[in-house]
């Protein structure tokens, strides 16, 4: 499983052109998956992000996680993490699991991420989807399983 996680003053996603999710400060979540991927890996990134201190304390240092400061989380899927972009031009996905795994992978995630009480949006698994974010810091870190 592979992350990308961005804090946000806020952000929001629009799905299939109509339906749009939007939090304010927190972070922002786009992942990834691959057939070897189990609740195991899920269980360990989704600990690890919301318990990621970088969120600034009091003195500005980076102290405070997202449980802390009580933030915001919106989780997209996006399988274009595991492009390989090695050889040639045209990123490889091979790496990528197929979407039926990946999308019981990325409910499975969403459901354990619920499971800390955060306010949790997301966007469409397949859909097409336009995200928008004010990235604060900016703050982006990747977060993988082992």
């Amino acid at each position: 499983m592979r992350t990308v996680v961005q804090r946000v003053k806020n952000a929001s996603v629009v799905i299939d052109g109509k339906d749009k999710n939007e939090i304010n400060k927190g972070l922002m979540v786009l992942c990834a998956f691959e057939e070897e991927d189990d609740l195991e890996k899920i269980k360990y990134v989704a600990n690890k992000i919301v318990n990621l201190r970088i969120f600034s304390d009091d003195e500005d240092k980076l102290n405070l996680s997202l449980l802390d400061i009580k933030g915001d989380i919106l989780i997209v899927s996006n399988f274009t993490l595991y492009g390989n972009c090695d050889k040639g031009r045209r990123p490889n996905f091979t790496r990528a699991a197929k979407p039926e795994i990946s999308e019981k992978m990325y409910d499975g995630f969403v459901e354990e991420v619920k499971t800390y009480g955060l306010t949790v949006k997301t966007g469409k698994f397949g859909a097409d989807m336009l995200v928008d974010i004010k990235n604060d810091g900016p703050v982006t870190v990747i977060v993988e399983s082992k």
